[in-house]
């Protein structure tokens, strides 16, 4: 993927190919059209292949799958590539990148960095996924000074912002957050924070990057966490903090400087749900103390002030007049 301009988000997929042409259709619209590359298939599996892109401002993301095949970037076909730089994550399977006479595997949770601009084989030996950001060369280039030294290498599974760069994706896409040209903004910074520190950038641009790319895709992976455990009665800072690794003054902080606290984000979600399940005629069956148990409130009592208060109608209210208007 080297010269995607592919506006939003758009998935394209084999299955959708009649199946005595789904290699030659996706070698021209795929390879030759939008990833610039040969596809070489591996074996006699049928060839399988499927690709969403979003394209955010300064970055190019393709999250997909594809069967056994070398991907190559000819010298012939460099020449209609962009300047960018690739960051490709393996999410399954196993990889082998060629570049420079330099050649890495990779397993899950790796990545390796390549240009556009030079001929490259990249090879899935078995049925993968992957994950692959795209970036201008001189962004890159300004915030890593010795690039040309990390191209063609392996990045490991062990490197932090490496891990936390593919959670953010994880989150932003899931939640379908990229819809608004604001958050794709920002999200655009994060990845380039992320991917920056995951590379190698300075020094005085990894200080910031921490700050702000780094505590931006921990905080979204905490608040995805919290949203997924709402109804955990026991759900506390102290069990986000273990789980992500951080401390307990951390993930305080986190919250902090999105001008919250950890109690108060968990209390304003575990409301929302219940107004949601209130209103909706599929929890019509559910009791309002078992809905309010479901949203990990532990006592009913606190459960309806709490709610009151942020509504100025109790949860039965709520209820009645969503039947009376015909909402549920």
């Amino acid at each position: 993927m080297t010269n995607l301009e592919v506006p939003g988000r758009v998935s394209i997929s084999t299955q959708t190919f009649p199946r005595e042409k789904r290699l030659a259709m996706w070698r021209e619209i795929y390879g030759r059209n939008i990833g610039n590359f040969d596809i070489e298939p591996i074996g006699d599996t049928p060839f399988q292949a499927d690709v969403t892109f979003h394209a955010l401002p300064g970055v190019g993301i393709a999250i997909g799958s594809r069967s056994a095949a070398h991907y190559r970037i000819t010298r012939e076909l460099t020449q209609r590539s962009r300047d960018t730089i690739v960051l490709s994550i393996l999410r399954s399977g196993v990889a082998t990148t060629s570049q420079f006479g330099k050649e890495a595997t990779c397993g899950v949770g790796e990545a390796v960095v390549l240009t556009s601009t030079d001929p490259s084989t990249s090879t899935l030996h078995g049925y993968g996924s992957f994950a692959t950001f795209v970036f201008s060369r001189p962004t890159i280039e300004a915030i890593v000074p010795d690039l040309s030294s990390r191209l063609a290498r392996r990045v490991g599974s062990d490197n932090a912002a490496l891990r936390l760069l593919a959670r953010y994706l994880d989150v932003i896409t899931a939640e379908g957050e990229l819809a608004s040209a604001e958050i794709a903004r920002s999200a655009s910074s994060h990845i380039l924070d992320l991917a920056a520190l995951a590379i190698g950038a300075r020094r005085d641009y990894a200080e910031i990057a921490r700050q702000r790319g780094a505590r931006a895709a921990r905080l979204s992976a905490v608040k995805s966490d919290i949203l997924a455990e709402l109804d955990r009665p026991d759900l506390s800072v102290e069990v986000m903090a273990a789980r992500h690794g951080i401390s307990q003054r951390y993930v305080g902080k986190l919250f902090e400087a999105d001008g919250t606290t950890f109690k108060a984000f968990v209390i304003a979600e575990r409301v929302a749900k219940a107004y949601r399940m209130l209103i909706d005629q599929r929890y019509g069956h559910l009791s309002i103390t078992r809905i309010a148990y479901d949203c990990g409130f532990g006592d009913i009592s606190y459960f309806n002030r709490t709610f009151r208060r942020v509504h100025g109608a109790t949860p039965s209210d709520i209820r009645e007049s969503a039947i009376r208007r015909g909402d549920r």
